[in-house]
């Protein structure tokens, strides 16, 4: 009796089984790939300069006059976001006090447009170079919103270097924009996240360039 049940079973149990490989088969989904494919695709990426291993390295943000008016810490608020995104990634890179960076600068204005005296004044061996090319919080276009934005050039300069060999190499523009689809609504709460938000998604961009990392496809 118990094997008759069993059959019986069986039989059931490829019944719908054949249904169901035809219904997925027929209906043009994708049922039918395996589990190991489906799920999380993650795409390794290079590091776009790979030489600050091991190297003491000053990260310097450039800003305008007018962006500075606006916004006085803006150069040691997006250098301590940086550094600290690099920090948590790349553990044998010795990297500068962003407060002691400002500091000087602050002392010494005319420091702020010269990376390699900072690295100098340091002892640096790299000095990543930020200068922000278009930087917003409240939303020019809609005043009453806000949306952040920070367009920057980066460049790597090799303190220790040769005369004759390279000194500055300039990496790939970085876009930021928070949040992308579209402005939200001006008050202080949003303000604060905006520009919380948009100083992360800046800073994990520029600190990427210097190590590999993973992307979502």
């Amino acid at each position: 009796m118990k094997r008759n049940n069993r059959n019986a079973f069986h039989k059931r149990f490829q019944f719908l089984t054949s249904l169901l490989l035809i219904t997925f088969s027929t209906s043009g989904c994708s049922w039918l790939v395996p589990l190991i494919f489906i799920g999380e695709h993650k795409e390794k990426v290079p590091a776009e300069f790979d030489k600050l291993h091991g190297m003491k390295t000053a990260v310097v943000v450039w800003a305008d006059q007018e962006t500075l008016f606006d916004y006085p810490h803006v150069r040691m608020e997006l250098s301590m976001h940086i550094t600290d995104k690099m920090w948590s990634s790349m553990k044998n890179v010795e990297l500068v006090d962003s407060r002691r960076i400002e500091d000087y600068v602050q002392k010494n204005i005319e420091m702020s447009i010269d990376p390699e005296k900072v690295g100098h004044a340091f002892d640096c061996d790299m000095v990543v170079y930020v200068e922000l090319l278009d930087f917003q919080i409240r939303d020019r276009e809609a005043p009453d919103f806000v949306r952040g934005k920070i367009d920057a050039a980066v460049s790597v300069y090799d303190i220790k270097a040769d005369i004759e060999a390279a000194r500055r190499y300039e990496l790939d523009e970085v876009e930021t924009v928070y949040p992308e689809m579209q402005s939200m609504l001006f008050n202080e709460t949003n303000a604060i996240i905006v520009r919380k938000e948009t100083y992360e998604k800046f800073a994990e961009t520029v600190a990427r360039k210097f190590y590999q990392h993973e992307v979502e496809l």
